[in-house]
């Protein structure tokens, strides 16, 4: 595990955004070569969501992994703004793509499809996650101010997850999966964290 935390504090936070950009790129690039299949708007429309459910889950997972021993809370806003930058691109895709501007009918949708909804809240829900951000916006707000602000992650995480199962209409074993790290990974954070071994022997 000390390997591992020497690694990540050799590792520099461009690397992660490096990388977390590459799957744009390949789905651009599944576009451009047509491999997308017979419906690709709706192909990047969900390959987009997905992603910036993996990395909001990522990191989620940042704190639980770091009660463990593995300490990567340097990457977490990387991750934070991955998902956000997918999650746009997801509702861009919808409103531009898929939608075509009909404002209308995207008006309906928010009114008869509860997903819609759902996407839509859990997408709000990451707006101030994102824009406070900074190290700036912590010591403009305090630590446990940011702190409780960003609890907000954790109801669009579910938002997302419900976003995706009403969407899907049928349990796959891929739903069945997100879910279930997203319940581990809330489920965590109502595990009280251990007491330090100098408190616990007084």
């Amino acid at each position: 595990m000390e390997r591992l935390n020497g690694l990540a504090r050799r590792l520099p936070t461009w690397v992660v955004y490096g990388l977390g950009l590459l799957p744009l790129l390949l789905l651009l690039w599944g576009a451009v070569a047509g491999g997308l299949g017979v419906e690709p708007v709706k192909a990047i429309e969900h390959r987009l969501g997905e992603l910036g459910l993996q990395f909001l889950l990522a990191s989620l997972a940042i704190t639980p992994l770091r009660r463990a021993g593995l300490n990567l809370i340097r990457f977490r806003r990387a991750l934070g703004l991955l998902a956000f930058f997918y999650i746009s691109l997801h509702l861009v895709a919808w409103v531009w793509l898929d939608m075509g501007l009909r404002w209308t009918e995207m008006a309906a949708d928010l009114v008869k499809r509860p997903y819609v909804i759902l996407g839509m809240a859990g997408f709000a829900a990451l707006i101030p996650l994102a824009l406070t951000s900074s190290n700036a916006a912590i010591r403009r707000l305090g630590p446990q101010a940011w702190g409780r602000l960003h609890r907000l992650a954790y109801g669009a995480i579910l938002a997302g997850l419900l976003h995706l199962a009403l969407l899907s209409k049928v349990w796959t074993g891929e739903i069945l999966l997100y879910w279930a790290l997203g319940t581990l990974l809330l489920g965590l954070r109502l595990v009280p964290r251990r007491r330090s071994r100098r408190s616990a022997a007084a």
